[in-house]
């Protein structure tokens, strides 16, 4: 965020049961978080504006710009899944049920594997593995399980489709979390999507955080050369 704000406003979204924003009393669905992303731009006095989603905020972005496509410009998604295999629905449904259980160095060991690419694992010193450990186990956002939960039951396939904003689709080719097999089915379900790969595992902005600042600057800057679109 800090590097886009050189060019462009920049307003970020706390989902719920993370920063300041109290955790969901119900079950999150996509529609509402895509709805509260468009009210936080009007709260900014927002008419137009682009999406940078990362992760399940590349279904959420994808959402708001099928329910709200006059208003969104542009979509820029890295690590994007429209809906889960049988692997990652496993996977998915032990993270949720590990962050239920409180137990957060568990957590940690499970998630760390997942999140990073092999070789940036494999390059971690045992000291700067303890650090990353005991910082995942730190971290971790109050409201993760309901976030997870949410990923296990998110399919915007049919979204896909409707999508008339620019958008570029980063697969972090290395990823352990989502399958780059995954994240391709949603470039080739949006007409006209662009492409773009980073060889780095589910965490593109600890191991390669220049190429993808780069990926999404660019594509905004060439998004913002269209009539109508909001920088």
């Amino acid at each position: 965020m800090a590097g886009l704000t050189s060019a462009h406003r920049v307003v970020g979204v706390d989902y719920p049961g993370t920063g300041a924003t109290p955790r969901a009393r119900t079950p999150l669905t996509l529609d509402t978080l895509a709805d509260e992303l468009v009210a936080a731009a009007d709260a900014e006095g927002l008419e137009t504006f682009a999406i940078a989603g990362y992760s399940l905020g590349t279904a959420v972005a994808v959402r708001a710009a099928a329910r709200h496509p006059q208003r969104v410009t542009a979509l820029a998604l890295t690590a994007p899944f429209a809906r889960l295999d049988a692997r990652t629905r496993l996977t998915a449904e032990v993270w949720r049920d590990l962050s239920l259980s409180r137990d957060r160095d568990t957590l940690a060991r499970f998630l760390l594997p997942l999140a990073l690419g092999p070789a940036a694992l494999d390059s971690l010193s045992p000291e700067a593995l303890a650090t990353a450990l005991r910082e995942t186990a730190q971290t971790a956002p109050e409201g993760t399980a309901e976030h997870v939960d949410l990923v296990t039951r998110t399919d915007t396939r049919a979204d896909l489709p409707t999508i008339t904003a620019p958008t570029l689709v980063i697969t972090t080719t290395e990823d352990q979390l989502i399958p780059a097999a995954l994240q391709r089915e949603v470039a080739a379900g949006i007409p006209g999507a662009r492409t773009a790969q980073l060889a780095t595992g589910h965490l593109p902005f600890a191991e390669n955080p220049t190429e993808w600042q780069r990926l999404i600057t660019d594509h905004l800057r060439r998004a913002a050369a269209r009539p109508g679109t909001a920088k």
